[in-house]
């Protein structure tokens, strides 16, 4: 095991980036009455799962970012310049249509979780030497786990679930024979992957753990929870954990790793990257996707005043007029996230040791 190229130590990675793939599939199978069943999400799996995780997970970004003022300085003109034009376009596209508004930003965020796929592939393929057509057969592989269960959703037809709210995709009608062919070629592709593997076993003798683990969890959660069920807890339970903990591992990994090279005495940071700091990163995330999720509630959605602040308010309806500026004002540091990513990422060898591919990541 100390020969696979893990990001941390072995067990961090696999309880933290590998397992909560392979954990929310062992429940959605020794529960399916819980997460098999086409219902909606209780308030209590709504909390956990999108507040929690998913919500939060979007906040992490903040600690390699506004919160580490190494960064902040060195990356200073993209920082403030990416949520001031991602409100201005936000609320440019709300104006337009509040349908082309959530329908630009569902297919944002389906293009970084399938990004973050492709990165952690990447990321835990980076010391093979390998001929040029199995590292091809990986990237056709982590595309395939992952657009091939969207294709389906949008020619399947609407599924008991959304990716954020009713018509947030478009769906088009195709002959039956479509969607067989592509299922096809998709456990065509299946096949083509293990072949490659055991090639390289009995070539290599080595069998990459962490970068099969990846290729397997992404190939499960998502056909399990897109295709296989139709329901909104299944759903939502193998695309948030696969997704959004791994994600916050990777965070706390990497600012672990550079801790001792920045100088953070007056930072934040110099609190949270510390041996017991764990509670004290997840509890200002959690905070922030709480106090996020309760303006929603306040002011747009009121669907969660059990569990959120809104509770304690009275019902406010807000006009058109200020509704089209609060939304896209409460959607920016979900927008800025899937932004942002794109370019955090992209750092130096001298600063990270595997970053080379970790640029890979959105």
């Amino acid at each position: 095991m100390k020969q696979q190229p893990w990001i941390s130590h072995p067990l961090t990675d696999i309880l933290f980036i590998l397992l909560p793939a392979f954990l929310s599939l062992l429940l959605v199978f020794i529960l399916p009455g819980v997460f098999g069943n086409e219902a909606g999400l209780t308030d209590a799996g709504w909390l956990v799962l999108v507040v929690l995780i998913d919500v939060s997970h979007v906040y992490s970004t903040l600690y390699r970012t506004y919160f580490d003022p190494v960064a902040f300085q060195k990356q200073k003109s993209l920082l403030m310049g990416v949520p001031a034009a991602g409100l201005i376009l936000g609320i440019m596209l709300y104006s337009m249509s509040a349908l082309f508004f959530w329908r630009i930003l569902a297919y944002l965020a389906v293009f970084h979780f399938i990004r973050q796929q492709y990165g952690f592939m990447r990321i835990y393929s980076r010391a093979e030497v390998v001929p040029a057509f199995c590292k091809k057969i990986d990237v056709v592989a982590v595309y395939t786990a992952t657009i091939y269960p969207i294709l389906y959703w949008h020619l399947n037809g609407p599924r008991n679930f959304n990716w954020f709210l009713e018509g947030d995709f478009f769906y088009v009608s195709v002959p039956p024979i479509i969607l067989h062919i592509l299922k096809g070629l998709y456990f065509l592709v299946v096949v083509l992957y293990v072949l490659k593997e055991i090639w390289l076993i009995v070539r290599t003798r080595k069998f990459n753990v962490p970068r099969n683990a990846v290729l397997a969890g992404t190939f499960l959660s998502w056909y399990v929870g897109i295709v296989y069920y139709n329901g909104d807890m299944a759903f939502t339970l193998l695309n948030v954990v696969s997704h959004g903990i791994p994600y916050m591992a990777l965070v706390w990994i990497h600012g672990n790793k550079t801790k001792e090279k920045r100088e953070r005495t007056t930072s934040l940071l110099r609190f949270v990257y510390h041996p017991y700091g764990i509670g004290l990163f997840l509890l200002i995330i959690f905070l922030f996707a709480y106090l996020e999720e309760s303006l929603w509630d306040i002011l747009v959605w009121k669907e969660h005043g059990m569990v959120l602040l809104s509770g304690l308010f009275p019902v406010i309806q807000l006009p058109a007029d200020i509704l089209s500026m609060m939304v896209p004002i409460l959607a920016l540091p979900q927008l800025t996230h899937y932004i942002l990513d794109a370019f955090i990422w992209r750092i130096k060898k001298d600063d990270f040791h595997w970053s080379n591919e970790v640029n890979k990541l959105t």
